[in-house]
């Protein structure tokens, strides 16, 4: 009988509370998608088994402290505290000559499996992750690799009973609820990740979480980049409208880096001009030395009062006298109608939206349920579009467009799959146009302060400025030196 060939991918470390779980990334031949295996590894199996008589033992002590906390409301640090005495106890109890060092790392084991996401958490301490994925009881995890794609994991969640205590736990600490009468839930963790549940028999298969975790790090253009996500040309094109206050959309399908890219794009806001930013979840972080203020949208309590919508945000935003507007993402034709009026009166604005090219941009603004007038899109100066090539894990920028007076597309720039190159294929028209309008630049001029700003764009590469703080003094550096 033929041993089936397995190729390990990749082996790493992730420690949490003293914790040390190893990784491994493994390709089995019979398997159409490598697996992602966690392994703790200074824990023994021997203990883990101890630990789960206790977990048994401590389940009928936690389930009478939450029946006291709902009858008198007890704070949840209170009985979180609590268990932690009793999960001291018993750790005790099974190993009396342990030392405290060691009676922490198993209380904290202990906790995280009854109070917290058990194994989940491991996966959310993972930088290299961006997505995990409970699907049902009945199937391990998934998570989707920045750099494999998706694989299934090794972590079982036991009973559908479980998954919906996660899914109750997470709403619960945000202040929501997820329930037979209400089994769908948006919200998100305490460390800003999105989470989405569902429960059956809405979904059939059984009970559902996916998480959609932020980078810790946010991305600036100089990771950018380091990773050909966006050319020198682009981003001294970018750097150029952003400068001279001309309004954007940044357009892409899911999971194309639409949100990273807008956080890119405000590297290079000046800082003598008052920000606002928009979101209905904060991932947007910009450089400390701007005069921002994020704001974001609230849902409402159970009782369907307190709701907070992007249009509130952003009818109030242009109360707070900006300079710019930064909008996570429109979807209602009242959001679009009232940024666009924005752009009419003088402020630069910079949002996101579903699209995957720079004409289904136009189409989208154009249609329901946006459905604003073409003639009103010449507001917008440029769209920037995102792709991702999902076969082989890559983001790229994908065209650079401005859009003509008649409310059209017309792509200035675009990108060549095949040979990885970001190639210019039209020549400026209604951008050079405004520029001149608006700042006497001649064509000239113009493409020569593209080239000065690529060369300062490849001084920041060289130096691995990646910090969006650093980043920020030198923007603006250069925009004081350069007035």
């Amino acid at each position: 009988m033929n041993e089936q060939k397995t190729n390990k991918l990749d082996n790493y470390k992730i420690e949490l509370d003293n914790l040390i779980v190893n990784v491994d990334i493994i390709h089995n031949e019979k398997d159409f998608v490598p697996t992602y295996n966690l392994s703790i590894l200074n824990i023994s199996p021997m203990t883990q088994m101890i630990l789960s008589n206790i977990r048994d033992e401590f389940v009928t002590r936690a389930n009478a402290a939450a029946a006291i906390r709902a009858s008198e409301k007890e704070p949840v640090e209170t009985i979180q505290d609590r268990f932690r005495r009793e999960i001291n106890s018993l750790i005790i109890k099974y190993f009396p000559k342990i030392d405290e060092q060691n009676k922490e790392l198993l209380v904290s084991y202990v906790m995280r499996e009854n109070l917290g996401l058990g194994n989940i958490e491991f996966l959310l301490k993972d930088r290299q992750l961006e997505e995990i994925v409970i699907n049902s009881s009945r199937e391990p995890v998934w998570v989707y690799h920045k750099k494999f794609g998706w694989l299934k994991t090794n972590v079982l969640i036991p009973s559908e009973d479980k998954i919906r205590h996660y899914a109750t736990t997470i709403a619960r600490d945000v202040e929501k609820e997820i329930t037979v009468l209400k089994p769908l839930l948006d919200a998100h963790l305490l460390t800003g990740e999105r989470v989405n549940a569902t429960l059956q028999p809405i979904s059939t298969f059984g009970n559902t979480i996916t998480i959609r975790k932020f980078a810790e790090k946010p991305w600036t253009i100089v990771d950018f980049i380091n990773t050909n996500t966006m050319s020198y040309d682009a981003a001294a094109v970018v750097w150029l409208a952003v400068e001279n206050e001309l309004s954007m959309i940044i357009a892409g399908g899911t999971g194309t880096g639409k949100t990273s890219t807008l956080n890119v794009v405000c590297n290079f806001f000046p800082p003598n001009q008052r920000i606002i930013s928009i979101e209905d979840t904060r991932e947007i972080t910009l450089p400390n030395n701007l005069h921002w203020v994020p704001m974001e949208t609230r849902l409402p309590n159970p009782e369907g009062k307190g709701e907070i919508t992007m249009l509130d945000l952003v009818v109030n935003s242009l109360r707070m006298r900006p300079d710019r507007i930064v909008v996570g993402e429109i979807r209602r034709k009242e959001e679009a109608e009232v940024l666009f009026e924005a752009m009419h009166t003088g402020h630069s604005v910079y949002v996101t939206i579903h699209a995957n090219d720079a004409r289904e941009t136009v189409a989208r603004l154009t249609n329901p349920p946006l459905d604003i007038p073409k003639m009103l899109l010449p507001a917008v100066s440029l769209v920037l579009v995102q792709s991702r090539n999902r076969r082989i894990g890559t983001r790229r920028t994908f065209q650079i467009a401005e859009i003509t007076e008649t409310g059209d597309a017309k792509v200035l720039y675009q990108h060549d799959p095949r040979a990885d190159k970001f190639n210019q294929v039209a020549e400026w028209g209604r951008l050079m146009e405004t520029l001149n309008l608006f700042t006497g630049l001649t064509s000239q001029e113009v493409k020569q302060d593209i080239e000065d700003k690529k060369s300062l764009l490849k001084y920041l590469v060289k130096q691995n400025i990646t910090d969006v703080h650093q980043l920020g003094m030198f923007f603006a550096r250069y925009y004081t030196r350069k007035k």
